[in-house]
């Protein structure tokens, strides 16, 4: 892929335009890149108390008798969404899935063990662990290890 750009005063707004010979999976990839708003924070209920998360302070998610619950530190705060749409919003902050109800920020990861059972258990910074599924062991490996995207292995 070959970028461009052409910074000069006399263009009112930004405008981007793509040149392939062919409609690709990458194509598409970019443009939904490109459409697709990230949050800068995050609502957490503390009780009756509505909290501000920033996404890179969210160790990870996970999901328990269908809520979704936000963990910062030792605090775990409860988030109104689905955690399938928590993972959309998060995903460009570095967060990944580590189970079915769990997803995890992987720049927030200090060590992992990998256990007997083929399963991978994460410690966080802050002393916080989790386990990994065998599902999804490898490619956390590959995004911790190589820094590569689920989609590029």
């Amino acid at each position: 892929m070959k970028l461009s750009i052409d910074i000069d005063s006399k263009y009112d707004e930004i405008q981007i335009t793509i040149h392939a010979n062919e409609w690709t999976k990458e194509v598409e990839d970019l443009i939904s890149k490109l459409e697709k708003k990230t949050p800068k924070r995050i609502v957490g209920m503390d009780g009756d108390n509505s909290v501000l998360l920033s996404p890179n302070d969210i160790e990870y998610c996970y999901a328990q008798r269908r809520k979704v619950y936000a963990v910062v530190g030792q605090q775990a705060l409860e988030i109104s969404k689905k955690l399938y749409e928590l993972e959309d919003l998060l995903v460009p902050y570095g967060f990944s899935r580590f189970s079915k109800s769990v997803i995890g920020n992987t720049s927030k990861i200090s060590r992992f063990e990998l256990s007997f059972n083929g399963n991978l258990c994460v410690y966080f910074s802050s002393g916080n662990k989790e386990y990994v599924s065998r599902k999804y062991v490898s490619s956390l490996k590959n995004k911790l290890i190589l820094g590569a995207e689920e989609d590029e292995v």
